[in-house]
């Protein structure tokens, strides 16, 4: 703690998490719903994966892409999550700076690659909905896998960059992070000089996430609607519309918040620092911790799986 207000040092060993700041009194109130989310993402993607697993009828495309949203999930609460409850608890603030670089990327790569799943996910809505009796030849096996190694590779590619620039620059302001995980952005405000190069990449990331993606997911959404008004009666599209439900839920879930996360950390320079932490971290841990609800209260396969399992048992 010595070096943190430290004005003339390059390239420091370590930084310092400050957690929530201007709520440090608070860290132990605040780390139970954080707990809680936690706990509840972990147990409901693993039931998720087991379900799946242990069900050979759940072994189609639609039940892959969501075992690889529950893997996403798990790594991404699990890279920030420790370590946040550390600093809560026991006030474990310093973080080695190659540590806090591979908690960046791995932050960064699961979440490009949350979105690339949701994007495979709509893509699978479309076939199943607009081409229902082509679904099984579409989206084979090795087709599903394809997609899977398209989506990891983009978003390894994608956020690579993100440490090495982020090491190239020297630090000589301070190594106080006001966060409770090494955010890009917020480690980039740390360096000297003209950082513009990793500011314009973060925001091409931002761009390629929430807008090519979020073209790609329009544009499935548009041909299902258009689908679902040509069927011939009401109740037929309901029930054709209700399999989009939980995608489209967990498309809000993640998409809104990482908007607003991201918009508010780049251009909300009045946001109070607490607000800042707050928001971002939420945007991160809701998401694993809703999606394995979500389809398990909204998918009947799932949801019966679930309960016979629990009956069995008892």
């Amino acid at each position: 703690m010595s070096n943190s207000n430290t004005t003339d040092f390059t390239n420091p060993s370590t930084f310092i998490l400050l957690g929530i700041p201007g709520l440090e009194r608070a860290h132990v109130w605040i780390s139970i719903p954080f707990c809680a989310m936690f706990i509840i993402a972990i147990l409901g993607n693993f039931t998720i994966l087991f379900i799946v697993k242990m069900e050979p009828s759940l072994h189609g495309p639609m039940f892959y892409f969501l075992c690889m949203l529950a893997v996403t999930d798990l790594v991404l609460s699990t890279s920030i999550l420790p370590k946040m409850l550390a600093i809560f608890w026991f006030n474990s603030r310093e973080i080695d700076f190659s540590a806090c670089l591979t908690q960046m990327y791995f932050a960064g790569c699961f979440s490009v690659m949350e979105s690339g799943i949701i994007v495979a996910m709509a893509v699978d809505r479309y076939v199943a909905i607009c081409h229902p009796l082509r679904h099984s030849t579409i989206l084979t096996i090795p087709m599903v896998a394809k997609m899977g190694l398209a989506v990891v590779l983009r978003s390894s590619m994608l956020v690579l960059p993100y440490p090495f620039l982020v090491r190239q620059w020297r630090y000589c302001r301070t190594n106080i992070i006001p966060e409770p995980f090494c955010a890009h952005i917020s480690v980039v405000k740390l360096a000297c000089g003209d950082t513009h190069v990793s500011s314009y990449y973060g925001l091409f990331v931002l761009l390629c996430v929430l807008g090519l993606d979020g073209i790609f997911i329009a544009m499935s959404y548009t041909q299902i609607l258009r689908a679902i008004f040509s069927l011939p009666t009401k109740d037929a599209r309901l029930k054709t519309f209700g399999t989009c439900f939980s995608h489209l839920c967990v498309i809000l879930i993640f998409y809104v918040p990482g908007l607003f996360s991201s918009l508010t950390y780049r251009f909300g320079k009045n946001v109070p620092l607490h607000s800042h932490a707050l928001i971002g971290n939420m945007n991160l841990l809701v998401s694993p911790m809703l999606h394995p609800i979500i389809y398990g209260v909204r998918t009947k396969e799932i949801r019966d799986r679930l309960l016979w399992f629990i009956t069995h048992k008892g």
